[in-house]
């Protein structure tokens, strides 16, 4: 079998956009002889609480406007999560310093990703979050049954974030200096041989490039 060609996915939890990827991620993988590394970054709401204060007013009405209109296009479940990941007053879009939803789930991700298990992951707990089937997604066992549908030990996966919270934001903090070194500041973020491919909508244009150096389709 050929080498595996590498894609980077930088990707956050809070994007309805990485889900939308998510179906064409794992049809990619399945068809074509490629590695797919996601790394989890933080929303741009946690690395700059200012950023929703100071976009244009059009910003987040066509953002839900578009993710909605691609999911319908796509035939995606999809609802915006109950809760929001991210703790903000959409009245003022003040951002919470507490943020506990988004912080947890971006370690557990981090935590998936140190044991080459975070698309695994991502298929579990991005359709938990996003797919409109769960409310309160955050509540019962609704997290650790997801992660533990992704065949990783959830109950350890869980008591290693608890426990050195630290450890998995050098990764994620790592993965953000990555991602701007990568070409672009948002997500999702495909890098293939250091050249930056941003947006859902620019994963044809990836796959055409591998196809260009020589991408192998995998054998049935």
């Amino acid at each position: 079998m050929s080498t595996p060609f590498q894609i980077d996915v930088f990707w956050s939890m809070r994007s309805p956009y990485c889900y939308l990827a998510l179906d064409r991620l794992l049809e990619m993988r399945q068809c074509w002889v490629v590695d797919i590394n996601i790394r989890t970054v933080y929303p741009v709401a946690i690395r700059n609480p200012e950023f929703f204060k100071t976009v244009s007013p059009h910003y987040r009405p066509y953002h839900l406007l578009d993710s909605k209109r691609i999911a319908e296009r796509l035939q995606i479940p999809y609802r915006r999560p109950i809760p929001d990941p991210i703790i903000q007053d959409m009245s003022t879009n003040e951002i919470a310093t507490d943020q506990p939803f988004i912080r947890r789930l971006t370690r557990l991700a981090a935590a998936a990703e140190e044991q080459s298990m975070a698309l695994q992951f991502q298929d579990k707990v991005m359709r938990l979050i996003w797919n409109g089937e769960t409310d309160n997604w955050h509540e019962k066992l609704h997290l650790h049954n997801a992660i533990s549908s992704a065949g990783l030990d959830a109950a350890a996966l869980e008591n290693a974030v608890d426990s050195n919270p630290a450890h998995f934001d050098a990764i994620i903090e790592q993965n953000q200096d990555d991602q701007a070194s990568g070409g672009h500041g948002g997500v999702p973020l495909f890098v293939f041989e250091g050249e930056p491919f941003f947006g859902q909508d620019r994963m044809e244009a990836l796959l055409w490039r591998m196809q260009q150096r020589g991408l192998s389709a995998r054998s049935v």
